[in-house]
């Protein structure tokens, strides 16, 4: 493999004047998700990502693990590798550290990640492998018929727990950042917008933009994030974490969050009604203390870039670590006859 990106894969053409659009990025073959599927959402609001990049086609690459979100490579027109259950991680970081220069983006369901994939994605966060990965987090195994996964909560009824779940469920946020992950944001499958700006923060991250999606799965588990997605309950439950701005929400920012000292956890409160304005919060991402108390929180929901830290990028360190280049024996005799042998 060659060390130079240019020398193997080809040059990037020049852009055209007119901007791409979502379509550009829409391949030819027909997406097969169920009817209502939060998936769709997410394939839109990546597409329309990938537009206001400019993203180059050729120089980019979806890589997927099994299950639903799994089919995500074949319905965009990019290059894309269809792994297996729970590989995707390993085989993006030898993707980056073979060709750095490639823009790769990593798709994944709860199962996928959390459960069979959970010691490669630990790997590739404590690397900080320089991707965007997302997490279609719907708190079941979909594809193989609704399943308990590692993200289920205590109590829910599936076809392998008819009793309800009896463990603790995996909270992506902790595991994030306790793997040692530079960047960690949540956002609803439904929230378009904000899906495109949090998939853009990721992107522009140096190191692994790790985005938990709160993806609905109409058939298995629907209704899993409806308190945080109903209309009626939005401005109540979601909290929308922008690096420098107060933590507040509720209609018109009526409510906010503030430090409890001596508890060491974050508590709701109305600035003016049982608390003064100062004791507000500010958003500062780059805070792992913080970070960690928001991923904890359940109301409100921290939505958002999350956290956000600057550490060195795996695939450059070992670029730069890359020892001399090794002769070539002149024969397997020669090897076997080296200097490490042991006489027994």
């Amino acid at each position: 493999m060659s060390d130079t990106l240019d020398q193997a894969v080809p040059a990037a053409p020049e852009r055209s004047a007119s901007p791409r659009t979502a379509k550009d990025y829409a391949s030819d073959m027909e997406v097969r998700w169920c009817p209502g599927c939060g998936d769709y959402a997410i394939l839109k609001a990546v597409q329309k990502t990938l537009a206001e990049l400019e993203a180059d086609p050729d120089r980019t690459v979806f890589l997927s693990g099994i299950g639903c979100a799994a089919r995500f490579p074949y319905y965009v027109d990019t290059y894309g590798f269809h792994t297996i259950h729970g590989r995707a991680a390993a085989i993006a970081t030898g993707v980056k550290l073979a060709q750095p220069e490639l823009d790769v983006w990593v798709v994944s369901g709860d199962g996928d990640s959390l459960s069979i994939g959970g010691n490669h994605l630990l790997h590739l966060l404590r690397r900080n492998v320089d991707l965007v990965y997302l997490l279609f987090n719907n708190e079941v195994y979909g594809l193989t018929k609704g399943q308990a996964s590692p993200t289920s909560p205590v109590g829910q009824v599936t076809p392998s727990t008819p009793g309800g779940s009896l463990d603790a469920p995996v909270h992506a946020g902790r595991y994030v950042l306790g793997c040692g992950g530079t960047f960690f944001a949540r956002v609803p499958d439904v929230a378009q917008a904000q899906q495109v700006e949090v998939m853009k923060a990721a992107h522009a991250h140096a190191g692994t933009g790790f985005v938990e999606i709160l993806q609905n799965c109409i058939v298995y588990h629907d209704g899993a994030w409806s308190t945080v997605t109903d209309k009626k309950t939005a401005a109540e439950r979601q909290l929308w974490c922008r690096h420098g701005e107060p933590l507040r929400f509720g209609e018109g920012g009526a409510k906010a969050l503030r430090l409890n000292a001596a508890a060491l956890t974050l508590e709701a409160f109305t600035p003016g009604v049982d608390g003064e304005a100062a004791e507000v919060l500010v958003h500062d991402a780059g805070n792992p203390m913080l970070a960690r108390l928001l991923c904890e929180l359940d109301e409100p929901t921290a939505l958002g870039v999350i956290h956000r830290r600057d550490a060195a990028v795996s695939e450059r360190r070992h670029h730069a670590a890359r020892p001399p280049q090794r002769r070539e024996p002149a024969a397997l005799q020669e090897l076997l006859n080296g200097s490490d042998t042991w006489r027994i």
